[in-house]
């Protein structure tokens, strides 16, 4: 039964999201969904619920939708019911839904519940590593973000509203989002999972400048 539920939602997903362009795509749902299966098998908590909220946790992204977290909660509640859900299971994916977002890293993470910690640590590693490097620039190009520029510095956010509005540079979104991630993992699995992709992340900014500065093509001529 709960296997056919998630085959369900899965396919509605696919539908709405195939043709999305900023990096939070169907395949980004399917890399966390396949990630929050993986953490859960190490850390425990309930599956199916697990599952259903790594599938439908950017069912209304706040970065995109006006009212996201009760948008959110009334396409839940219509996709889950519609497939006979219990309530109290669908009660549990809202609260993980509405808690599992970084805004900006501007409020105290309030998630209460193993399943959620578990889809938070697999939403951001998507964020991070190679693949998050490529989602980072496809989002900067779908918004019109600079690539770089060394003259706009970092902002430490006030509010989520201030880190979904401003629009800056490529680059700097690492260091307002994307190095912050690997200390903010909930599980020892994320935390564990997180190293690696945080390391890649250095050695490609330390590359970037490099060649954003040509001190790659000078040291070819001093050789």
């Amino acid at each position: 039964m709960n296997e056919n539920i998630i085959n369900q939602v899965v396919i509605q997903l696919k539908l709405e999201f195939a043709n999305e362009s900023t990096g939070h795509d169907w395949f980004h749902i399917e890399r966390v969904w396949k990630t929050s299966k993986y953490i859960a098998q190490k850390e425990g908590g309930d599956l199916f619920v697990v599952e259903l909220a790594a599938l439908l946790h950017d069912i209304a992204d706040h970065k995109f939708v006006e009212n996201a977290d009760v948008v959110a909660e009334m396409r839940i509640k219509k996709i889950l019911s519609d497939l006979k859900v219990d309530e109290g299971v669908i009660e549990k994916v809202s609260h993980i839904v509405r808690l599992c977002s970084f805004k900006g890293n501007t409020e105290v993470n309030k998630m209460d519940v193993l399943e959620g910690l578990i889809i938070q640590d697999a939403d951001r590693l998507d964020a991070i590593g190679a693949i998050g490097i490529a989602r980072t620039f496809a989002f900067g190009g779908k918004f019109g973000n600079l690539l770089y520029h060394p003259d706009i510095k970092p902002t430490k956010f006030s509010s989520a509203k201030e880190y979904r509005d401003k629009r800056t540079h490529t680059i700097n979104h690492f260091y307002e989002k994307l190095l912050l991630l690997k200390d903010l993992m909930n599980t020892q699995t994320g935390k564990k999972l997180a190293l690696k992709r945080h390391v890649f992340m250095e050695k490609f900014l330390n590359q970037f400048y490099d060649e954003w500065n040509a001190k790659s093509e000078l040291s070819l001529e001093s050789e």
